[in-house]
């Protein structure tokens, strides 16, 4: 593995390099934890990160920050939390694990059939190991990739997993991170791709430290339904960018994750000059070039300019998830009507027009969203829509979960 992190805590000839942004703060330390706790300063350096490499110091180490001397608390970029997301983070060691997957180039896009899982559910087990186990009936059932719904580790051991806080640690209660990358690495013995289910647009409300090393993290001009939103456009926004930038190399370089689903992009307030999902993609092109790597959105917007190409004056996307496709099947098999379904009538005719096109809507008025919605896809390639009979959104937000078989 070529990529070297920029923030948290990794090995470093013989010692631990920590790294962290906490701009506007006088003084980090290090809080080592265990049976001879110990406290090491961090240097001040000009972009307003502090760092050092400690020496004596293996993956293993449990530690925290102190800032301006309140805390500790876990690092922003913890590769784990073993005690919960209030306790302390975890050195690891992402060279150590035995990868056996060299050759791997990943799912050409005219073969990607997509099986979304939600690691606590899918097996009796609820853990990373549990999916492992069951792999190989996924290749049996004909699906070439599965998709994870978020992993970062969230309060408490059940949540959907939208609600994440330490966004660069896998939930403790899956299993360790080991035991992703051992998932990942049998996945692609099988010939499965793994895209991972990430959130950019807020954290969840319970264990969001991130405010302590810096309230620019955080937009004050733009809300999302579930809280403040990320600050991509206004003061400080460069280093929060490159932030997420990394979590997203993070996954794809520590854990060989083979695409990211980018969760509702439309709450990912930008009025910066470049976009941030066009950065996105060209910082991900730029690191990744010997394997397939997909970076697809969930987006109701039906904007074509995400999946253009940039030299076309697009953002350069994968693709999109076609929300119009579900609602009309929905609308057309079951009836539905209520929410984001009144603007369906179910026909046949609708149904074939999104599906020749992509999406139905493309600058029509939306009843529900009480606007016009989408634009014209014309000469988009078919493999830039993804289409789905339902998804997790659709079942687990009706009041008694039931899928389409019900």
């Amino acid at each position: 593995m070529n990529w070297r992190p920029r923030f948290g805590a990794w090995p470093d000839g013989d010692g631990i390099r920590f790294r962290v942004w906490a701009p506007g703060k006088q003084r980090v330390e290090v809080v080592l934890e265990g049976p001879e706790s110990r406290v090491f300063p961090l240097e001040h350096h000009p972009d307003e990160t502090f760092g050092a490499i400690m020496p004596d110091i293996e993956a293993g180490a449990r530690y925290r920050y102190c800032v301006d001397g309140r805390g500790p608390f876990p690092d922003p970029a913890s590769r784990f939390q073993p005690e919960g997301v209030h306790g302390p983070s975890e050195v690891i060691d992402p060279i150590r694990f035995g990868w056996t997957d060299a050759g791997w180039q990943g799912v050409s896009p005219a073969e990607l059939i997509i099986y979304e899982l939600h690691v606590g559910t899918f097996s009796p087990e609820g853990t990373f190991e549990g999916v492992t186990r069951r792999l190989s009936r996924l290749a049996e059932l004909g699906v070439t990739a599965v998709e994870l719904m978020p992993v970062a580790d969230f309060p408490g051991c059940r949540n959907w997993g939208y609600d994440g806080v330490d966004l660069f640690a896998p939930a403790r209660c899956y299993g360790r991170p080991d035991d992703l990358r051992r998932l990942v690495n049998e996945a692609h013995r099988l010939g499965l791709a793994v895209l991972l289910d990430v959130v950019y647009n807020h954290l969840g409300p319970d264990g969001n430290y991130l405010v302590k090393f810096s309230p620019g993290y955080f937009s004050t001009r733009h809300k999302t339904p579930w809280g403040p939103a990320i600050n991509l456009d206004g003061e400080l926004s460069s280093m929060v960018r490159a932030f997420f930038f990394e979590n997203a190399l993070h996954w794809l370089h520590e854990y060989h994750m083979d695409g990211l689903r980018l969760d509702a992009t439309h709450y990912l307030f930008d009025e910066s000059p470049r976009p941030f999902l066009a950065e996105l993609v060209t910082r991900v092109r730029e690191s990744i070039k010997d394997r397939a790597v997909y970076l697809f959105a969930e987006d109701p917007r039906n904007l074509a300019e995400m999946i253009r190409r940039e030299s076309e004056g697009g953002w350069g996307l994968d693709g999109l998830w076609s929300d119009d496709f579900h609602h009309e099947l929905r609308r057309y098999l079951v009836g539905d009507f209520e929410g984001a379904f009144r603007d369906f009538r179910g026909s046949v005719a609708d149904l074939v027009r999104t599906i020749s096109r992509g999406w139905l809507y493309c600058g029509e008025y939306s009843i529900h969203r009480g606007c016009c919605r989408g634009t014209d896809p014309t000469g988009l390639e078919p493999r830039r829509f993804i289409f789905s009979l339902q998804n997790h959104d659709r079942i687990g937000n009706r009041a008694m979960g039931e899928r389409l078989n019900h």
